[in-house]
């Protein structure tokens, strides 16, 4: 096994600790890549095959490495009522990313949440943690535009 994944040894190798494995990978790396694949297979002992069908199955793994800043657009009835979807739109005009998306330069990932629990503040997202509420289009110009002059 890689020796870049050699944390996973922190876990019993049984085939059902699989889903804790790649919890732990995406933990350490941010998302799941095909090196991670190989040594997951290897480590539980199973076909690269079943990996990719959980990490497919379940909506938590990530197959895309995350931009440095994480763009998170809350989709919870307030905001989606008060604009999470013009939020997606101005996102894919000024970045030209859709919701699972990372800009090829790597700076910037969008991703959709359930809800990010400020629901009198809607429309809001975060960026790497840091909530902007009752975003319009001017505001989410301004906060991008900040992150990419960092």
């Amino acid at each position: 096994m890689d020796e870049q994944y050699s944390f996973l040894k922190q876990i019993d190798p049984e085939s059902s600790n699989l889903i804790k494995g790649l919890q732990q990978i995406q933990a350490v790396e941010g998302y799941v890549s095909d090196d991670a694949i190989r040594a997951a297979a290897e480590y539980f002992n199973i076909p690269e095959v079943e990996v990719e069908g959980v990490l497919s199955f379940y909506a938590q793994f990530k197959r895309v490495k995350p931009g440095k800043y994480q763009i998170c657009v809350c989709d919870g009835t307030a905001c989606h009522i008060k604009g999470a979807p013009l939020v997606h739109e101005w996102l894919k005009q000024e970045l030209g990313l859709d919701p699972g998306e990372t800009d090829a330069d790597g700076i910037f990932s969008v991703e959709t949440v359930a809800c990010l629990g400020c629901c009198s503040l809607a429309p809001v997202m975060s960026v790497n943690g840091k909530v902007y509420a009752k975003l319009d289009r001017k505001n989410l110009k301004k906060i991008l535009k900040e992150y990419a002059e960092k």
